[in-house]
């Protein structure tokens, strides 16, 4: 099989294992360019911004920021009207666990990478990488909200409890406008005041009711009833105004499709 020409990113946190996924990955596809290796979450959003790659390997638990965050970041921060990259999630997780990635993922690569699985998985990327073009991005945006975006059937929260000093506020849920990540924080905004909070927001997300709370950005879940307008600027950048607050709300590529006219 000939491999086209492509470059690729490797997230790997162990650098003994990035050499050797670059090692043979450049073995198995001499066409192929690694244009950076990183071993962190923020340092792959970073080096994807830079670089561009056609296809990104990303670890699943590295420091600071997992590959998950990291994927979403990617496509959230990629630019309009150029072919998103194809992500191979590179993981050490069990069985079960790898069938839900190879579910949801372009493809995957257990570790310890095995060059017999990684040819395989190089020969699905060129394939991938000749049948994309002219097509849209659902396909590359699917794995990455298939794997972030499951709600689980507990309860909705009524109340969000927010620590201040030695005070606990008690914030219900339904004089809540906006929740958005901030740092090593939430921010919980309602029309009067923001509070802190240190639950993150993947873990909030599942916690809150699906219809009365839409995610627009990684980092923001925004109450549905309380959308104004939407405004989209010549850049193809989307933002959200919410009736009793004065900022705007940027909406990435993942969620514009939410936002069409009728």
């Amino acid at each position: 099989m000939t491999y086209p020409a492509a470059c690729a990113l490797i997230a790997e946190d162990e650098p003994l294992l990035a050499r050797d996924l670059a090692r043979t990955l450049t073995r198995l596809w001499p066409a192929l360019r690694i244009c950076a290796v990183v071993h962190d979450g923020d340092s792959a959003v970073e080096a994807a911004q830079l670089h561009r790659p056609d296809i990104v390997f990303m670890d699943i638990r590295m420091p600071e920021r997992n590959g998950l965050d990291a994927a979403q970041s990617i496509v959230d921060d990629w630019p309009e009207g150029q072919p998103l990259p194809l992500t191979v999630f590179v993981t050490a997780f069990d069985r079960y666990a790898v069938d839900a990635f190879e579910q949801a993922a372009t493809d995957y690569v257990l570790k310890p990478v095995v060059a017999e699985r990684l040819a395989l998985t190089c020969e699905r990327l060129a394939g991938r990488l000749r049948e994309r073009q002219g097509s849209d991005d659902a396909a590359a945006l699917a794995p990455i909200k298939a794997l972030l975006g499951v709600r689980t059937a507990e309860p909705p929260l009524t109340v969000i409890q927010a620590g201040v000093g030695s005070t606990v506020h008690m914030v219900p849920v339904a004089d809540i406008h906006y929740f958005a990540a901030d740092d090593k924080y939430v921010r919980v905004v309602t029309a009067e005041r923001e509070l802190l909070i240190r639950t993150p927001l993947r873990e909030l997300s599942p916690r809150l009711d699906a219809t009365q709370f839409l995610q627009v950005h990684r980092g923001t879940l925004v109450r549905t009833t309380l959308i104004d307008r939407v405004v989209r600027e010549d850049t193809g950048r989307i933002h959200l105004f919410l009736k009793g607050r004065p900022e705007k709300l940027s909406v990435s590529r993942s969620y514009a499709h939410l936002f069409k006219p009728m």
